[in-house]
């Protein structure tokens, strides 16, 4: 299979219109005409793209050092995409930002690949999900200049970057002997796995190894319907060892199986030809149900592999792990838990996690690092062993529960995302609090699949959590031994941005932005250059957000709580979004979801709120008492999208399976219209305009951007815009008296991101294909405040904020 595509953040930004003659977009430029015509409808290159600062916040799975470049090290995420360092890890760049809406399950990396021959060559496995949520198969990535530009070498098999097991491996490996060499361990699916694949070309294609027969098939949950926890696990590593080269050809490779059902580990002694289970292999842990082996690697001064191992494929939980070494010249095994098995069932020994996050110093091999996984309560574990794992230090230790003792003083640095510290839980009434003792805030971290020493200096590594990268550069501090010296952990995460955003609002005073966030609630944004001090307070996802045209002071959150007992799934704030109270009563059968759609009126009266899992949408007026009132909205299917009109105070937009819904006084709906709309569609209401309405639906068939002016009777279809995902507004431009539209869908045969200064009449892309940032604009906002700039929400790269002439 050859690539498709070439694409890449270093191709030139700008491109000739449709028609222009056949020579330079420079050469064009020189040309007065055409400077006039930019000067009236800017280009895509005229728009500034940058992230609104929050400094990582979702998972890092996956840490590459390059073993020959000193300071070259990529970090992979699983649904952000791929993020490049050259200073060791201070400073970040993406590198996936030219994936689009058609492959946006490419921001899910599965494995990093480097040639340790060449420093400017990488690979990458991507891929959103092996389930029916990704419509694509995956891909091999492959970039001759560290990143900056890319080729793609598509499979005939999907591949999950944000399925179970992601943060094991890594699956793609290169021969250190030969470049043309890289082997891939596939991920399966619910019905099988796709084995061993081999490129024998650099990556430009790939066939299956047929000589390989073992089957990855464990799963963690066989009776999930959707096909998430059921796929099968595959294959999680491959590693070489470097000494062993017959004809420049690496002979002795090692291969992990994620199975209980045989062997795991697999070894080829001749280059790949053929391929046998590894002798006595551990292969269950001391009384338990079986080892699942998630990391391993090479040193190759004493031919000795590290194993590390759980009972799970993570990242979510684990199992009692195992550490093994492996002296590859006696083939003897030899355990080196860091802590002590004390042979109980899983959750009542010593090691009530698995092992993840291996890795071994290069320029002093008696240094290894582990994690323990996935650990959240009271915090997660990391190991450090001096010796080879002859013994082992870690950062901390119960002495007797609900006592912890620090083994090692770490001050941790947060600085950089101060909202790292959680908002405390609340306390709900007969629950005692929730768990007793300890609960470490802020965490060294969760989730700790990916830990990476620098391989010129021990005193550097990285690692990864479910919510940003942390490192050291005085690891060697630890080794001492001393508390009156301390080593310090820090924010490592600077460019990386990795936020799933689910709500975006420029109130007309108060902060610069209000944001709905997936898993870490969302924020405040008194300057959207600086990171914000905290996480609204309550409430641990946000679903919706709205605040009142009229009075913004008052804002409105619908999301999931921290416990269902006590926290429920509605907050509000009365100082514009800066502190935030949960809710009194809600009505019966709330659930948390993305469905949910909530609203406040122009005037701050009145909410309405289509909560999922009721059987209707109600209305309060008094929903800031500690016993509010929720009543039944009546002509309102449940579970609709809601509006409130933002100027007419009491006036209310509905829309559900096709049906367009009004209301004039918040408790009664009356449907308006009940055709030419698709089944699904957004509401969005214009901020300075009275019964001004816009709908827009992202169906491929039956999607598109309807108008109304007065307030939902009629609508006028756009002709111009095939679908569209998302339509905001702002401040409208100089001699202007509509407001500037900011679009995320297709106009012509293009889907981009678009601006019109004429109420939709025509339309200029204000993206180019280096700025597409994968599943993005479903929340998309202008700025009301300040003209040209776009707020765009991402699922995966954060906030991106825009602006142009």
């Amino acid at each position: 299979m050859s690539p498709l595509e070439s694409c890449g953040s270093d191709a030139p930004e700008a491109s000739a219109p449709t028609g222009a003659p056949n020579f330079s977009w420079r050469t064009l430029l020189s040309l007065s005409f055409f400077s006039l015509l930019l000067a009236a409808q800017p280009s895509a290159a005229q728009y500034t793209w940058q992230n609104v600062r929050m400094v990582a916040g979702g998972f890092i799975t996956g840490i590459v050092y390059h073993p020959n470049v000193q300071n070259l090290v990529y970090a992979r995420t699983d649904i952000g995409g791929l993020y490049r360092s050259t200073d060791g890890g201070s400073n970040w760049k993406p590198l996936l930002d030219w994936v689009n809406w058609s492959n946006w399950g490419y921001s899910g990396v599965l494995s990093v690949a480097l040639d340790p021959n060449n420093p400017n060559a990488v690979y990458a496995a991507v891929g959103g999900y092996t389930n029916s949520w990704d419509p694509n198969n995956g891909a091999i990535l492959k970039s001759t200049d560290q990143g900056n530009t890319w080729t793609v070498a598509p499979l005939p098999f999907k591949i999950g970057g944000n399925m179970p097991g992601r943060g094991n491996g890594e699956r793609l490996a290169v021969d250190p002997n030969n470049s043309n060499i890289i082997y891939y361990g596939a991920t399966g699916d619910t019905t099988g796995t796709f084995g061993l694949w081999k490129s024998t070309n650099g990556g430009s294609s790939w066939s299956q190894v047929t000589s390989f027969t073992a089957i990855g098939d464990w799963v963690e949950d066989p009776s999930d319907s959707n096909g998430y926890l059921s796929a099968k696990q595959g294959i999680w590593w491959v590693i070489f060892d470097p000494r062993t080269v017959v004809s420049g050809v690496t002979q002795n490779i090692y291969v992990g199986v994620a199975t209980k059902n045989a062997p795991r580990i697999y070894r080829s002694s001749d280059g790949g030809s053929t391929w046998t289970a590894l002798a006595g292999q551990p292969l269950t842990e001391c009384g338990g149900t079986g080892l699942l082996p998630t990391k391993a690697a090479i040193e190759p001064v004493s031919g000795t592999m590290y194993v590390t191992y759980g009972m799970k494929s993570g990242p979510y939980d684990d199992g009692k792990g195992e550490v093994w070494k492996y002296n590859i010249g006696s083939s003897v095994w030899t355990n080196i838990n860091p802590v002590v098995n004390d042979c109980q069932p899983p959750g009542s020994g010593n090691i009530t996690y698995g092992f993840n996050g291996l890795s071994i110093s290069k320029s002093n091999p008696n240094v290894i690092m582990v994690t323990g996984h996935s650990s959240w309560w009271p915090d997660t574990y990391i190991y450090r062993s001096t010796n080879g794992g002859a013994t082992w230090t870690n950062i901390w230790h119960w002495t007797r529960y609900p006592s912890i003792a620090y083994e090692i003083v770490y001050p941790q640095d947060i600085t950089m995302s101060p909202w790292l510290k959680f908002p405390a839980a609340p306390v709900c009434a007969g629950s005692g609090g929730g768990r007793p003792g300890p609960n470490e805030n802020p965490k060294i971290g969760w989730m700790t699949a990916a830990l990476a020493i620098d391989p010129f200096n021990t005193n550097n590594f990285l690692y990864g959590t479910g919510a940003t990268l942390f490192g050291t550069t005085d690891a060697n501090l630890w080794d001492d031994g001393s508390t009156s010296t301390p080593f310090h952990i820090s924010v490592k995460a600077n460019g990386i941005e990795e936020t799933s955003i689910t709500d975006l609002a420029v109130p007309p005073s108060g902060p610069q932005l209000l944001s709905g966030v997936g898993d870490i609630r969302g924020f405040y944004h008194t300057n959207v250059t600086t990171v914000p001090s905290t996480q609204y307070q309550v409430l641990t996802s946000t679903n919706s957000l709205d605040f009142a045209q009229n009075a913004p002071a008052k804002v409105v959150r619908a999301g999931n709580g921290d416990n269902s007992n006590c926290e429920k799934s509605f907050a509000y704030s009365t100082d514009g979004g800066q502190t935030w109270k949960i809710g009194g009563a809600q009505p019966t059968g709330v659930t948390g979801s993305n469905n949910d759609s909530i609203a406040i009126s122009a005037d701050g009266s009145r909410v309405i709120w289509a909560p999922n899992g009721t059987t209707a949408a109600y209305t309060s007026t008094n929903w800031t008492a500690a016993s509010p009132t929720w009543t039944v909205v009546t002509g309102l299917p449940a579970q609709a999208k809601i509006r409130a009109d933002r100027v007419t105070a009491n006036k209310w937009y509905g829309f559900a399976n096709g049906v367009f819904y009004v209301s004039t006084n918040g408790t009664s709906f009356t449907a308006t219209l009940s055709s030419g709309f698709p089944a699904s569609a957004k509401i969005v209401t214009v901020y300075n305009k009275a019964n001004d309405v816009w709908l827009v639906s992202p169906d491929s068939s039956t999607g598109g951007v309807w108008h109304s002016t007065n307030g939902g009777a009629s609508f006028t279809k756009l002709t111009n815009v095939v679908l569209a995902d998302g339509i905001g507004f702002g401040a409208p431009g100089s001699g202007q008296t509509y407001p500037a539209i900011y679009l995320a869908g297709e106009v012509g045969s293009t889907r981009g991101f678009y601006r019109s200064t004429d109420g939709g009449a025509s339309w200029i892309q204000i993206n180019d294909t280096n700025h597409q940032w994968y599943y993005s604009g479903f929340v998309i906002t202008g700025d009301p405040n300040r003209y040209g700039r776009v707020y765009i929400g991402t699922n995966g790269r954060g906030i991106i904020y825009g602006d142009g002439p």
